[in-house]
């Protein structure tokens, strides 16, 4: 199985990127060995999804690998696909993405937790940059393998426009800026749109596939960057 996941990996660290067929080949092949082997399944539980992830592959934009654009999706179900091929038509360097960060903090005991989603943004040829962080609550645990994420704010952090306006009062401003209560506005647009179920089929020390329920055949591939608590309130 080792060998599967270090294909995984490589296939999908090329610079080249994969075609999404390509990715699903091999993580079917290790997704079916793993449950044969008890291995990686039953993600929700197992108290192995906490911690910081980086991003490996995204079947789309790397910024779809924020559950705000899963949750955007469902809030406008007929012009989300126009809206994203726009932005995602802007060309290097203009526009550049990733990479792209998450933290779980999940309590065993209480199935909740809090989930924050980081993906570097940056424009004009990195001459303005940000960190696009969306904070959400996990309410709850769905099955063995989901956690339902209720999206709550979104906030460009880091931002390298306020440094260069601001110099050393740029920091003091950024965590100033209150973060935009995106959750609420997707709410106010489509009641229900603000939550969605993030499906995990495999997750151990070191690798997790996850996928948005609503897309479920799209995948996303993360490395594990640390350990969290699974207890942390």
């Amino acid at each position: 199985m080792d060998d599967l996941k270090q294909d995984l990996i490589k296939t999908c660290s090329r610079s080249n990127k994969p075609l999404l067929d390509e990715v699903r080949l091999i993580v079917r092949e290790l997704e079916e060995k793993a449950e044969m082997k008890g291995v990686g399944q039953a993600s929700a539980v197992s108290g192995l999804l906490a911690g910081e992830w980086e991003l490996l592959y995204s079947p789309e934009d790397i910024t779809r690998s924020s559950p705000f654009f899963w949750a955007f999706r469902k809030a406008f179900p007929d012009q989300s696909d126009e809206i994203f091929s726009i932005t995602d038509s802007i060309p290097a360097p203009i526009k550049e993405v990733g990479p792209a960060f998450q933290t779980i903090e999940l309590d065993e005991g209480t199935q909740s937790g809090k989930f924050v989603s980081r993906v570097k943004v940056a424009t004009l040829n990195g001459l303005a940059t940000s960190i696009m962080t969306t904070r959400g609550s996990i309410t709850r645990v769905e099955g063995i393998d989901g956690i339902r994420i209720r999206i709550e704010t979104t906030k460009p952090e880091e931002s390298t426009m306020v440094k260069t306006l601001l110099g050393p009062l740029a920091d003091m401003v950024n965590d100033a800026l209150p973060p935009f209560p995106s959750g609420d506005a997707l709410e106010r647009v489509q009641p229900g749109s603000s939550e969605v179920v993030m499906r995990t089929t495999f997750c151990d020390a070191n690798l997790r596939i996850s996928r948005n329920n609503d897309k479920y055949d799209d995948v996303y591939v993360w490395k594990r960057k640390g350990f969290l608590s699974t207890d942390t309130f």
